[in-house]
């Protein structure tokens, strides 16, 4: 896993449109140099220059491309060297993607071989080689129902429960992991988790998100939700910039019971008919970017389900509110898992 010690310098938040100032110092300059022209000319033409009694229309115009001609240009000056910070700042932008990325490649293997596990990206990309030739079989299985009301009747029959003495507690059966006497991840880690760090100096972020990737299940939500957000963020689709309606506690409660339809048609609340067009462009165009979408909606559906047996209202309205979940949304309705 990443050391704590480490934690600012692994800037994982990304997914966020990019905010510039609206004024620099690179305006600041422009302005006073046009101030300054602009008072110079002032001073030749009004003071040092001698008035003359006629003024032809000649005579006017190259006076007034002597004055303002040397500020259009000022302007243009000011404009570039603008862009050419944008375009510094948006390449220190796209190597901190890289970096972040393998970084969280590096820390998945590192905190697997700890438990004697030896997760690798050629292991991922087998899943998702997998993936794809079920892709037809995840689309069925969100257009049908699952009964989990049965899973959630309490059971009648009685479980013989081995008694063991307090003393071999420590003991453990053969092929227990350690994942599995790790406690559970509170909820609130894990929504936290799944909005990904605000910035690089977003401590509380990136600690819940070293904590959600101890976690088997949640950590394979996030790098799933990762991998989907990186490719939707080239094609200019930020999760911020989306604002979709949310549903009500029930909705979710619903979908996590496992009905589907029109009564869970208000989860699809993303509206932006763009980011639409463009992520339904991809689906149809790009195996990757479909196999990712496919494989990141059945980890949201497994990690809600779990989620939702004992998470309050305001837990899941705050998980709504997630990157992560206006993914799923935006993903979730291209796929026609609402309809």
């Amino acid at each position: 896993m990443v050391d704590e010690s480490n934690g600012n310098a692994t800037p994982i938040g990304l997914y966020d449109r990019p905010r510039s100032r609206d004024v620099t110092g690179i305006e600041i300059v422009a302005v006073a140099l046009s101030l300054l022209w602009l008072l110079g000319t002032v001073v030749f033409f009004l003071v040092l220059e001698p008035r003359s009694e006629s003024i032809n229309s000649l005579q006017f115009i190259m006076t007034m491309l002597a004055i303002f001609m040397p500020v259009a240009m000022i302007w243009v000056a000011a404009m570039a060297a603008r862009s050419s910070r944008v375009m510094r700042e948006e390449g220190q932008r796209l190597n901190a993607a890289v970096e972040a990325l393998r970084q969280s490649y590096m820390a998945q293997a590192q905190g697997s071989s700890r438990v004697g596990l030896e997760p690798t990206i050629s292991k991922k990309l087998d899943e998702i080689a997998a993936a794809q030739r079920k892709t037809e079989t995840a689309i069925a299985m969100f257009s049908t129902s699952r009964e989990t009301h049965a899973a959630r009747a309490p059971v009648t029959e009685t479980v013989a429960v081995p008694i063991v003495d307090e003393e071999d507690q420590g003991l453990l059966a053969l092929g227990t992991s350690a994942e599995d006497l790790a406690p559970p991840l509170p909820h609130s880690d894990l929504i936290r988790a799944m909005h990904f760090p605000e910035t690089a100096e977003d401590q509380d972020g990136f600690n819940a998100l070293r904590k959600a990737l101890r976690d088997r299940q949640a950590s394979q939500l996030i790098q799933a939700a990762q991998d989907v957000l990186t490719l939707l963020s080239q094609d200019g689709i930020y999760m911020d910039d989306l604002r979709p309606d949310l549903a009500r506690p029930e909705i979710w409660r619903l979908f996590a019971e496992g009905i589907r339809g029109r009564e869970i048609a208000a989860l699809g609340g993303v509206r932006d008919r763009s980011s639409l067009a463009l992520a339904a462009g991809r689906m149809k165009q790009d195996p990757i970017f479909r196999d990712a979408a496919h494989h990141f909606l059945r980890r949201f559906d497994k990690t809600i389900v779990e989620f939702e047996k004992t998470a309050s209202d305001s837990e899941l309205t705050s998980m709504s509110e997630t990157r992560t979940a206006r993914a799923f949304m935006l993903l979730g309705r291209v796929a026609g898992i609402f309809d």
